[in-house]
């Protein structure tokens, strides 16, 4: 049986910013991934929003891995010429009862590290957004958008400059704790069993499905899986807007807020479904519920100017979840498993945290976890 240092499962942004910081040092690392293609799970499905660190509860691993992992992110953009754009968010209330939520928001992201938040009123606000209504707003300017794609391109290049190696159409089928290593037994076209000193179980939507087919670990250290679906509408027209406008937090979630891609197309979401098996369908008729959260903010959005877009699913580890869902980079201290790391529950902001989580999984290597 062949041996090799390091297996990264899964190449979505997660596992390829894992794969990369490995390769970087030194280590031998083949990433192993279920697709034909890169980041074909949660990754091809996000925002594309670069989370300035605002929502999050102070102390929560993703609230630090948030705020570590933007400044991060926006370096590595510039420096591998990743397409990306600072835009700016705009959070607003729409009514004076929502404006102690403004402020609260305020003080938790200062807590929360994030201190370049600018107050605005009604009448600042609609100079940045002529076509917004809100009676206050606040500005975070360190809120962007990135093209996912062309991050993990460039990802997955560093690591392979650096000696990784990437096998697509190759799912884990099967898996063993041993005394010196774990066997990883995969399918697809090229079948391999391999013994490996370092596993990072990167799988996204499939991590629990991985830890649960893995002889040895144990089944009681695998927290469930729960798929929240969130819908996206996108307009037939460009959006007359230059910043993401998000309204205040409601019924547990960040609300319809708007987003955008680089090329100005705005898209708006989400409304969350919770579901027993993936599906990725967007009905048209839920567009109902979309124009009346839309017109809190955007009073003059047209009649049938939405469409369905697409939807995307949270692998959370808690429901309902929300924000307070934490990250889980379950380590050998936490499960017992010498050489497995899983990373369970890396929904948004996954893809801002992503370097960030690679550097915090290399340090629990060096402290021998």
């Amino acid at each position: 049986m062949d041996s090799i240092d390091c297996i990264v499962i899964g190449a979505g942004v997660v596992g390829l910013a894992v794969a990369r910081t490995l390769a970087l040092q030194g280590r031998e690392v083949v990433i192993v991934e279920a697709e034909s293609g890169i980041g074909m799970g949660v990754s091809s499905r996000s925002s594309e929003v670069i989370h300035a660190g605002i929502y999050y509860p102070t102390g929560l691993v993703k609230q630090r891995l948030c705020v570590e992992g933007k400044t991060k992110l926006y370096d590595f953009c510039a420096r591998h010429h990743v397409p990306h754009q600072r835009c700016g968010k705009l959070l607003v209330a729409t009514s004076a009862a929502e404006l102690p939520k403004l402020e609260a928001i305020r003080a938790l992201a200062a807590a929360n590290g994030v201190h370049d938040l600018t107050p605005l009123t009604a009448a600042e606000a609609r100079a940045l957004e002529p076509n917004l209504d809100c009676v206050a707003a606040v500005l975070s300017p360190s809120t962007g958008i990135i093209d996912s794609h062309g991050l993990m391109l460039a990802l997955l290049g560093e690591a392979e400059a650096n000696g990784a190696m990437l096998a697509l159409e190759t799912p884990v089928i099967a898996s063993q704790v041993e005394a010196d290593g774990i066997v990883i037994e995969t399918g697809g076209a090229a079948p391999m069993t391999v013994k490996a000193q370092l596993v990072i179980n990167a799988a996204g939507l499939g991590a629990q499905e991985i830890a649960r087919k893995m002889a040895g670990m144990p089944a009681d250290k695998v927290p469930p899986l729960h798929l929240a679906k969130g819908n996206y509408f996108s307009l037939a027209a460009r959006a007359p807007f230059r910043h993401l406008i998000y309204p205040m937090p409601r019924d547990g979630g960040l609300g319809v807020h708007l987003t955008l891609d680089l090329g100005g197309q705005a898209r708006f979401g989400p409304d969350v479904e919770w579901l027993e098996a993936i599906d990725y369908t967007v009905t048209a008729a839920r567009a109902e519920g979309f124009y009346s959260a839309i017109r809190q903010y955007w009073p003059a959005l047209p009649d049938g100017a939405l469409q369905p877009a697409y939807a995307g699913i949270r692998p959370k580890i808690e429901r309902p979840g929300g924000s307070t869902t934490d990250f889980m980079i379950q380590t050998p201290a936490e499960h017992g498993v010498s050489g497995l790391i899983n990373l369970f529950g890396i929904e948004s902001p996954g893809l801002t945290s992503s370097l960030a989580i690679a550097d915090a999984v290399t340090a629990s290597l060096a402290r021998g976890l």
